[in-house]
């Protein structure tokens, strides 16, 4: 019994790591991210359209990889 309730706790736990984790490494992705585009259109404005629409690719992308962290930490916590 006790075996059991430590086990669910542990998933939960994980679960809730797993999607923090996911959270912030999104976030210092696109920081990164926005601050290397706005250095890259102040060094070349006449490119400001290629890379701004490049970036917004890329962020999508680290977004698309956070999503799918998260779901996967939730499905640890909820599916045992």
């Amino acid at each position: 019994m006790f075996s059991m309730i430590l086990a669910e706790a542990l998933a939960n736990f994980g679960g809730a790591i797993g999607a923090a984790v996911a959270a912030i490494g999104a976030g210092i992705g696109i920081g990164k991210i926005g601050s290397s585009a706005m250095e890259a259109i102040a060094r070349q404005p006449e490119a400001a359209g290629d890379i701004r629409s490049n970036m917004i690719v890329i962020a999508a992308l680290v977004e698309g990889v956070a999503l799918f962290a998260v779901i996967v930490s939730a499905l640890a916590i909820f599916i045992q």
